[in-house]
Order: structure tokens, then C-alpha cells, then sequence
């Protein structure tokens, strides 16, 4: 597919009645927002990623998706960080109880990254997969396609392979899309992975992707995973962590966290949330509206008397052992997905490949 097909695939998803949403440029870093054509994506840009530093620069070709991940995700669509869950109204000895609308909007996500996809689906375990789902997130996992972009480079605080991931865009998505590029070509080698893909591609009269195309294709997604700017050694961790929570090191971390919960809001598998409800001065209507919270947050894990975790240190355990060892007993997988947003995003750089490195040097 040529990038005039591409800017057909994105008028046929807004004919189809989808709002189609993806990576844009805003505030200096790639964030998500509606895209109508080709002009409203990152062209020619990539991200410089390190522990505490993001900055986008130009690239030397003309790539649509030549970035890693900025500090959106998919969450934000999902899970979105403010929400009314439903309203109350009196009228007179009469209370009423108005629920809060099912989302019936159909979203095409355009450019998403392996991570993110692989991001959702951990969220999906959580969220749907029990006896009680998520009626709001449900509706809008149900009206969302995906249209994602596999990596042919990796950032410097990448390690999704760490995490049992890849580069290549696989189960999760509707279509599949890797970009190759050179002095005399500019393609998209596109795979349909479902029903609703195939249908949507199936207008555009695509020709079949020739060998060496697929080959190049495949050669740069390969190149991606040698990539790595992290590695995180997963052998053996949830247990040690498991028998590490009075480890010295937990005060080493907290002398440098300013537990501001960046970490946590970037990450595009947290899910806690708090709920909180307002009403007008004469006391005849109310709302009860979640956000986004953290467990870094001193009154996250308050109780009668006071906060559980009233230091730093706990609070970062708590955090990161629940990321890599307490969520496999919870949902049989780990919380990360490798993507390096908690290390690009903290304001102090604290990594956590270095910082689980620390410990299995410590107690291994």
C-alpha cells in the first residue's frame, strides 16, 4: 500500500462513521488526536528517549511512523482519566438515579505500537475478564478498531522483549501495518489479522506484497528487536521480589522518587481509579465521577486512622511489585509490557530495568 492508499483508508474509516484517532504532534511530544489526513501525522519525526528525557527531532526521511511511544496510550480512550459514572436527581421526597450513558461511538485507532496493543489486552484481562466487567470500557473496546504500526526501530528505553513482546504487531489488532521506506520507496506491507480488517481493506483493491517486499518488511521489524535501548532479566524475578520487600535498597529508591505518580499515569496498564462525588449547593443534584489515581498518592490506600503506605518507600515497592510479581499471581501475566514510558517519564530518571537489576544483584 503507497501512502495515497493509506489517505484512502482514512477517508473510507470517516465515511464508515469511525473518528479516527492517532499519533499527532502536540506540546513537543507525540500525542494522540484525530487525524483526517496524512499532513495531521508526525511526518518525518522520531522521539530521543532516556531515563528522564523525551525529545522529538527530525528524522532523514518522510516516515508517518518513525516514533516509538509518547506519553499517551490507548488507556486514555479506554479507561479515559475522568469519567461520570451516573447522576442523581431529587425532586421533592423523590430520588432518582440516572446512569450514565453506554458510549456507542466507533473509534479507529490509526499507528498503534505492539506494546500498546499487547498494553490493552492486559487491561482487557483486567477489566473484562472477570465475573464483573467494566460496562463503560466494555462498550468502548467493543466499538474500537485498531490499525497498528509494527516497529522497525526500538528507543532507548525499550524492552518489550524483555517482556515476552516484539516489535511486530500481531494478536489484538485489525489490521497490521509495517512501514518500509528507502532512497526510491515509500510502502506499507499491510496484513489483515480480522474480519472487520479484511473488509475494510478489501475496497482499496491492494495488489499482493511481493516477496522482497515482504522480505524488507520483516528484515526491519527483525532489525527493531536487536534494538532494545533496556533489557529487564525476568528469570526468577516475581519470586525475588517476593522475598525482597525488606530489602535496604526500597530507601535507596525513595531518597530519589518524589512520588508524583508519573509513572503510573503514563503506564498503559495502571488502572486504579478513586471515585468521587459532587453536588450543587441546594443539594438536589449530584454526580459520582471516577479518575485516575496511584498508588503513589498519600491517600490512595488510606483507611479509618490513616494511610497504609505513608512512606516512599513502601509506595514504590508496592508499585513495582505489583507490576512484575503480584500481578502474575492476581491475572497469570506480568503488568509490563516493556514499553519505557515510567523511566522516560519520571522526572528523576529512576529505572526500572536498573532498579530490579539492583535487587538481583543484592539477593539473587
Amino acid at each position: 500500500m503507497e501512502p495515497a492508499g493509506l489517505a484512502a483508508l482514512l477517508s473510507a474509516l470517516w465515511a464508515a462513521g469511525y473518528r479516527v484517532i492517532g499519533p499527532t504532534v502536540g506540546d513537543g511530544a507525540i500525542v494522540y488526536g484525530e487525524v483526517r489526513s496524512l499532513s495531521d501525522l508526525p511526518q518525518g519525526l522520531t522521539d530521543q528517549q532516556e531515563a528522564g528525557q523525551y525529545r522529538l527531532v527530525s528524522r532523514e526521511d518522510r516516515a508517518l511512523f518513525g516514533f516509538h511511544v509518547g506519553p499517551h496510550s490507548l488507556k486514555r480512550l479506554l479507561l479515559p482519566p475522568k469519567e461520570r459514572l451516573f447522576a442523581t436527581i431529587r425532586k421533592g421526597s423523590a430520588l432518582s438515579v440516572v446512569p450514565e450513558p453506554i458510549p456507542t461511538e466507533k473509534i479507529a485507532f490509526l499507528g498503534a505500537k505492539a506494546c500498546e496493543i499487547q498494553a490493552m489486552l492486559t487491561q482487557d484481562q483486567v477489566l473484562v475478564g472477570g465475573a464483573h466487567p467494566d460496562v463503560q470500557y466494555l462498550a468502548r473496546r467493543n466499538n474500537l478498531l485498531i490499525i497498528g504500526t509494527s516497529c522497525t526501530s526500538a528507543g532507548g528505553t525499550c524492552f518489550c522483549t524483555s517482556m515476552g513482546g516484539s516489535p511486530r504487531v500481531d494478536a489484538g489488532a485489525d489490521l497490521a501495518l509495517t512501514e518500509v521506506i528507502s532512497a526510491d520507496a515509500h510502502y506499507f506491507v499491510v496484513e489483515t489479522k480480522t474480519a472487520l480488517g479484511a473488509s475494510l481493506i478489501e475496497p482499496l483493491h491492494l495488489p499482493s506484497a511481493s516477496v522482497t517486499e515482504q522480505s524488507a518488511a520483516a528484515l526491519r521489524v527483525a532489525d527493531a528487536a536487536t534494538q532494545m535501548g533496556r533489557h529487564l532479566a525476568t528469570d526468577g524475578l516475581k519470586e525475588l521480589i517476593a522475598r525482597s520487600l525488606e530489602s535496604p535498597h526500597w530507601d535507596s529508591v525513595a531518597t530519589r522518587c518524589l512520588s508524583c505518580a508519573n509513572c503510573t499515569l503514563v503506564c498503559p496498564t495502571c488502572f486504579c481509579s478513586t471515585v468521587e462525588d459532587v453536588t450543587d449547593l441546594a443539594g438536589d443534584h449530584s454526580e459520582r465521577w471516577r479518575r485516575w489515581d496511584s498508588c503513589f498518592h498519600d491517600d490512595f490506600s488510606y483507611l479509618h486512622g490513616g494511610s497504609v503506605r505513608q512512606s516512599v518507600r513502601s509506595r514504590y515497592r508496592q508499585w513495582l511489585s505489583h507490576k512484575l510479581s503480584t500481578w502474575i499471581d492476581q491475572f497469570g501475566r506480568s503488568g509490563c509490557v516493556g514499553c519505557g514510558r515510567c523511566i522516560t517519564f519520571c522526572p528523576v530518571g529512576i529505572d526500572l530495568t536498573a532498579e530490579c537489576a539492583t535487587l538481583q544483584a543484592r539477593h539473587s
